[in-house]
């Protein structure tokens, strides 16, 4: 039977220093996603595509198990960070984990979408994605481009105006900013977005005030 020698010196001082660092970096992004819970909690939206950014792979990987659709499965985990812009504010972090708590929400979001999914003809399917590959991804990126060109209470508004529903009252006090600001903002937001989608040859799609 032969022993492996533990590491001495030298050696011993450096394997320290290295789990040190792995468990200090592990810390960090703990410390990171802490952090960007709290402030998307506040209706910061660049919070938002943070936490989109770290776990939007792994939502898409569990919820493409659940629907066994590459294309569903897209759609279904912008769903998912969507529906988490409107309920975030109900995570509390001694509960449960932020990533099991998100992948929770993710199999609501997937269930009820294969509930609502009905037989369709095979036609139907082919025109409908012809339509999609043809068009919609450039209208997506577009958008996306207005809107990040949008200054940072402006593009708030518009996209909790027009993504998630909420009205003018409700983002006052989500913003904590008066209501007679919100519709300032939503005001001039829109009127930027329109110019911005006219340039690029799309037409503008919010509506509402």
């Amino acid at each position: 039977m032969s022993y492996q020698a533990s590491p001495t010196g030298r050696g011993a001082a450096l394997i320290e220093r290295t789990d040190s660092m792995r468990v200090g970096s592990a810390q960090s992004v703990q410390d990171d996603e802490r952090d960007a819970i709290k402030a998307a909690q506040q209706g910061d939206v660049d919070a938002l595509h943070r936490l989109y950014d770290r776990h939007a792979a792994e939502v898409y990987a569990y919820v493409r198990g659940i629907v066994r659709d590459r294309h569903e499965a897209e759609d279904v985990t912008q769903n998912v960070f969507i529906k988490l812009m409107r309920i975030i504010d109900k995570y509390e972090e001694r509960e449960v984990p932020f990533s099991s708590w998100l992948l929770r929400v993710a199999r609501n979001v997937a269930l009820d979408h294969l509930r609502q999914r009905r037989p369709v003809p095979c036609e139907s399917v082919y025109e409908a994605d012809a339509r999609v590959t043809s068009g919609q991804f450039e209208r997506n990126w577009m958008l996306r481009e207005a809107l990040a060109g949008l200054p940072s209470g402006q593009r708030e508004v518009v996209v909790a105006r027009h993504l998630l529903g909420l009205t003018p009252p409700e983002i006052a006090v989500r913003m904590g900013k008066t209501e007679g600001s919100v519709h300032a903002l939503h005001h001039r937001g829109r009127r930027a977005l329109r110019s911005s989608l006219r340039v690029a040859g799309m037409a503008p799609s919010t509506r509402g005030g």
